[in-house]
């Protein structure tokens, strides 16, 4: 019988270029989404999934990430002397939030890399497989969809999502073999960046790989008999398709709202969706955007 799902690996080493000067001394994953970094939504969405070792696998300059998720007494004991103990609480919350262990990442440049560093960590079980800058907004986290599919199948399952032709070429894109319900596809592989004419479709819907995977410890063997690609990269999405020809990998539909925080449009975009999800900020800040459309519109027009 398969292994529960426990470890998830968390790919946490990019150098976050897109924002800098802002990460050149603090991590990208560690960039505020309202009032949690990028990496804490991950986290916490990998523990509503039954995670309990969590594998960061970082770089230089990301000690703040181990900092965010211990305890700090000192603060802790301040929150309650001045009786804020609902901060206090959420403080200690994060530092339990799972056992957390940090690698820092080495080896050939690509997605799969801090996947391989990982391994010995692994001990032959199926794991999860998250990147610190990419959420989903949703009512059921991803990672809770992708271990329901995991369980009902026992094979590999990666995210999708549905995308307009116009963005296709920006993502890997699901070879569809056939449907086996109305959010979980059989697939014959992955196509990375196809030209419009090769967009694979299926009823006339394109679905994007995006970040999230579930892999089980045979996909492992893929993994590690990767070669670097054309750019010198070990890729996952090779070790997928290698896998697809030998055995089968389920894509899931996931439902909710996805958010790549890896660039500034994205990132702005995940604060405000977040934003208007929270009640107690939603209705003011709905508002504010609201009269400043209305602003744009006004100088516009003049």
């Amino acid at each position: 019988m398969s292994k529960h799902i426990t470890k998830a690996v968390i790919c946490a080493a990019g150098l976050g270029t897109r924002f800098l000067p802002m990460t050149k001394a603090m991590p990208k994953e560690m960039l505020p989404i309202i009032d949690k970094p990028i990496i804490q939504y991950v986290v916490e969405e990998a523990v509503s999934a039954g995670i309990t070792d969590v594998i960061i696998v970082g770089s230089a300059n990301k000690r703040t990430i181990e900092d965010h998720f211990d305890h700090q007494y000192e603060l802790e004991a301040k929150l309650r002397h001045d009786g804020k103990n609902d901060l206090a609480d959420s403080m200690e919350r994060v530092a339990n939030l799972a056992n957390f262990i940090y690698l820092r990442q080495k080896g050939v440049y690509g997605n799969a890399t801090p996947v391989l560093n990982a391994a010995h960590l692994i001990h032959d079980e199926p794991f999860l497989v998250l990147f610190a800058d990419d959420f989903f907004n949703s009512k059921v986290p991803r990672s809770v969809q992708l271990v329901e599919t995991y369980e009902r199948y026992k094979k590999p399952v990666i995210s999708l999502v549905p995308v307009p032709q116009s963005r296709a070429k920006s993502y890997g894109v699901a070879d569809i073999k056939r449907a086996v319900d109305d959010k979980t596809f059989e697939l014959s592989g992955l196509l990375e960046k196809p030209e419009p004419d090769d967009t694979p479709t299926h009823g006339g819907n394109i679905y994007a790989s995006v970040a999230g995977y579930i892999f089980t410890p045979d996909m492992m063997h893929y993994v590690e008999a990767l070669e670097p690609d054309k750019t010198g990269e070990l890729v996952l999405a090779n070790a997928i398709n290698a896998y697809c020809k030998d055995d089968t990998v389920y894509g899931r539909i996931i439902e909710g709202h996805w958010h790549d925080a890896g660039n500034k449009e994205k990132y702005l975009e995940a604060i405000v969706d977040v934003a208007l999800d929270d009640a107690s900020i939603a209705p003011a800040f709905k508002q504010f955007l609201e009269e400043k459309l209305n602003q744009g519109e006004v100088r516009h027009e003049a």
